[in-house]
């Protein structure tokens, strides 16, 4: 969790920060020191009421801890707070967020991307799917009923037309029901999604490419939780062809704050074509005069943008390069490796039925029971036993027909069953399994 050498590091860099304005005159703030510490153990002692997210043992929601040099980046940029909207509120901070984006795309096989980075992986997808809406106005957006929920609410913001296509058994979109929907010939742009937030399932974008030239729409791929498995060395055949055709997607969200091991909030956005940055075209009175170069805020929706944020990930960046084969890369095959670990443990197991093989680190599982009311109530019971014993989980409600591919003789008229899901979001997962299924065996009898 916390260690104490963090804060000589960060001292060390506060020091070369404050040399960069030593000719100024002596200037110090009035803090009432003595209010503000008492007001920071209040807070302390209010921040111990969370889980262990850090911790191995925590596999429920997609929470990984930023690694300790994007903390103290982001930390020791704080002490001037950039302001990545315009270059004279963040001139440094701003010159790095252009290299992180030109890394980003290079990880994915993009020249010269247009990009930035932004609030989350909903901001970015905005951003996404407002530029199709612009490219293609009056066009449908198509996603799996799979996909993140997001698109949805971002399509009814946006005054955007939006329909769902069927997925198979594993969760990926259905190829012959987004067909059917292409040939209604209205659609504009489809999001595909490379890792599902709820089973992990990373749609066949090297099938979907191959109707792009028949049917004329857009691609957008969601990778804001998958997307930095692309260096990854472990994933499967299909999730790999998948993978291997991202740079043809038209535009890629990633999310720097999930597997990136940043802080919160840091999402991006790619687009193929730089020329979209016309789209963004804007004046504003007082904020991009100061330097002819571009302004970060005039390809982006966003005004102020931490320019934190991009000095963590610069940093990161710098320490942990996004390179197949290096140590960042070996990181993302344990977690992969982890998963699939748990999903035969699992399917040794007489509790439960794990459902579809994992494509990337979250594993999905129901309890087993003859009937579907009886599985979700073992699940949810199996769920608050587990936390009892420091493993905390997360449940996901999942339509009974996917659930029954895989329990084929679960009984019972509900539409959805409540299962079991762990994310091995952290590389360390993959030394833990053996603690995580005998809780998880205990915690079922």
């Amino acid at each position: 969790m916390f260690d104490p050498a963090d804060i000589e590091t960060l001292k060390k860099s506060l020091n070369t920060l404050a040399q960069g304005f030593s000719e100024l005159p002596e200037f110090s703030p009035h803090v009432d020191r003595a209010a503000m510490d008492a007001v920071l153990i209040d807070a302390a002692e209010r921040m111990q009421e969370n889980y262990p997210y850090y911790h191995p043992l925590y596999a429920g929601q997609m929470l990984k801890p930023p690694h300790p040099v994007a903390r103290l980046a982001y930390a020791m940029s704080m002490w001037i707070n950039p302001n990545n909207h315009a270059l004279d509120g963040g001139i440094a901070s701003s010159a790095m967020e252009k290299e992180c984006i030109s890394a980003l795309g290079s990880m994915f096989g993009l020249d010269s991307p247009l990009g930035h980075i932004c609030g989350g992986g909903t901001v970015a997808n905005l951003e996404a799917l407002w530029v199709a809406g612009r490219l293609h106005p009056g066009r449908k957006i198509l996603a799996s009923n799979q996909a993140h929920y997001t698109h949805g609410r971002i399509s009814d913001v946006l005054a955007l037309d939006f329909a769902e296509t069927a997925v198979s058994p594993d969760g990926r979109m259905d190829v012959d029901s987004l067909q059917a929907l292409l040939a209604q010939g209205d659609v504009g742009t489809v999001v595909v999604t490379l890792g599902t937030t709820g089973v992990g399932a990373v749609d066949p974008l090297h099938e979907i490419l191959e109707l792009r030239d028949k049917y004329d729409f857009r691609i957008h791929v969601d990778a804001a939780y998958g997307g930095y498995f692309h260096i990854a060395s472990k994933l499967d055949d299909s999730a790999r062809r998948a993978f291997d055709r991202i740079h043809e997607a038209d535009s890629i969200v990633v999310d720097p704050h999930k597997h990136g091991l940043q802080p919160y909030g840091c999402g991006c956005i790619l687009f193929r074509d730089a020329e979209v940055a016309a789209l963004y075209a804007h004046d504003s009175p007082y904020t991009y005069f100061t330097n002819g170069d571009l302004h970060l805020g005039e390809i982006g929706l966003e005004c102020s943008r931490a320019g934190a944020a991009a000095v963590a990930l610069w940093a990161t960046q710098q320490l942990l390069p996004m390179n197949p084969g290096g140590e960042y890369a070996t990181s993302l095959d344990k977690c992969l490796l982890a998963a699939r670990q748990l999903w035969i443990r699992l399917d040794e197991s007489d509790h439960y039925q794990p459902l579809m093989q994992p494509e990337i680190d979250i594993v999905v599982y129901a309890a087993v029971a003859d009937d579907i009311a009886a599985s979700s109530t073992r699940a949810r019971n199996i769920f608050t036993r587990a936390a009892e014993e420091n493993l905390h989980l997360a449940l996901i409600e999942l339509p009974t027909d996917m659930v029954r591919n895989y329990r084929p003789g679960l009984s019972g008229n509900e539409e959805t069953v409540t299962c079991l899901r762990c994310c091995l979001m952290k590389p360390e997962h993959i030394d833990w399994v053996d603690e995580i299924i005998a809780i998880l065996e205990s915690s079922a009898v």
